[in-house]
């Protein structure tokens, strides 16, 4: 397997990350994650591939480091994916690894996301990570 971080800009982005993104996030369209791109990647938002030795692309993780008060520093992931192909075959093991080392480069404090509430599939696998349940997310809809 292999792992590379993109630069903004990067065609993999779109050609490679963007279809196994969207198994995450079915509600992506080409047009709507260039759109978060051009936004999110001033904020700091950075996306990371693990590739098959076939040369697929079977993993993607979006992520950023974010200060605040109460970490100081951490890492947050925004998205963490594996395709359906592919779970259970160490993807998501070396994604976090891979980001729990840009985290100690960068001097966080922790490395973070947020799971929603039916994917306990994905819940095991962060236990299984030694992750912990750290807080309650909660959010009001603005649509």
């Amino acid at each position: 397997m292999k792992i590379i971080d993109f630069e903004p800009g990067d065609p993999r982005l779109s050609g490679d990350l963007l279809p196994v993104l969207l198994e995450l996030r079915p509600h992506l369209t080409e047009e709507l994650f260039l759109s978060v791109l051009a936004e999110g990647e001033p904020q700091g938002l950075r996306f990371t591939a693990a590739y098959a030795e076939g040369g697929a692309c079977v993993g993607a993780a979006g992520w950023r480091v974010v200060a605040n008060t109460f970490a100081v520093r951490k890492l947050y992931v925004d998205d963490l994916v594996t395709t359906s192909t592919a779970r259970s075959g160490g993807v998501g093991r070396a994604l976090l690894a891979h980001l729990e080392e840009h985290a100690r480069d960068a001097g966080c404090t922790a490395l973070t996301l947020d799971s929603g509430t039916q994917r306990a599939d994905a819940h095991r696998f962060y236990f299984r990570e030694r992750m912990s349940v750290t807080a309650f997310s909660f959010e009001k809809s603005l649509a």
